[in-house]
């Protein structure tokens, strides 16, 4: 069983040592830090959405902005789409689970916001419509995916593709890039180091 962990351990290493050299993805974060920022100063807000797996990080990375990361510091209007669960499953039973994310977004989205979605695959279905909604709504768009992007590429302003296929290796990755995205808007919007 050791074999077995140090295996897993290797593979995970292995997609952020990928990360860590590949300058698409290092100048990508660059830029969707500077627009978190701006989001921030312009009186926008950050909103995330995932499903399952990625929906918890989802809720984690925006938990990050809206309490704390590093330092003690004013909260941050950021927030996971699917915490209401009265609304989550009367949208999702009334009308379709595809338009959960989509119908919020069109009540309380507005230009300048930013959408996170989290997919690994970057085909689910409900996150592609929250995108294309915050699309016409003027709203920047950071997908976190895994190899390919799936359907999201094409919708993201920023892709955050994760170079592997293994689920549990693209959500590892993702909350790698979520903390340092959190981090260097907290000590960019605050003036702060950690």
């Amino acid at each position: 069983m050791s074999d077995q962990i140090k295996k897993i351990i290797k593979e995970s290493i292995d997609v952020k040592s990928q990360l860590l050299n590949d300058e698409t993805i290092l100048n990508t974060l660059s830029q969707c830090v500077t627009d978190i920022v701006n989001a921030f100063k312009n009186g926008n807000k950050v909103l995330f959405c995932g499903n399952g797996g990625s929906a918890a990080d989802a809720q984690h990375l925006a938990a990050e902005f809206s309490g704390r990361f590093y330092t003690d510091r004013d909260a941050l209007p950021a927030e996971a789409l699917h915490v209401n669960t009265s609304y989550l499953t009367a949208v999702a039973n009334d009308y379709s689970y595809d338009v959960v994310y989509s119908r919020i977004i069109k009540g309380i989205g507005k230009k300048g916001d930013v959408l996170v979605g989290l997919s690994t695959s970057g085909n689910s279905g409900n996150i592609v419509k929250a995108f294309e909604t915050a699309k016409e709504k003027g709203m920047i768009t950071i997908g976190f995916t895994g190899a390919t992007g799936g359907k999201m590429k094409a919708l993201s302003d920023y892709l955050l593709n994760v170079p592997s296929t293994d689920t549990p290796r693209i959500q590892e990755s993702h909350i790698l890039l979520g903390h340092i995205i959190c981090q260097l808007v907290e000590e960019q919007y605050f003036n702060t180091v950690a």
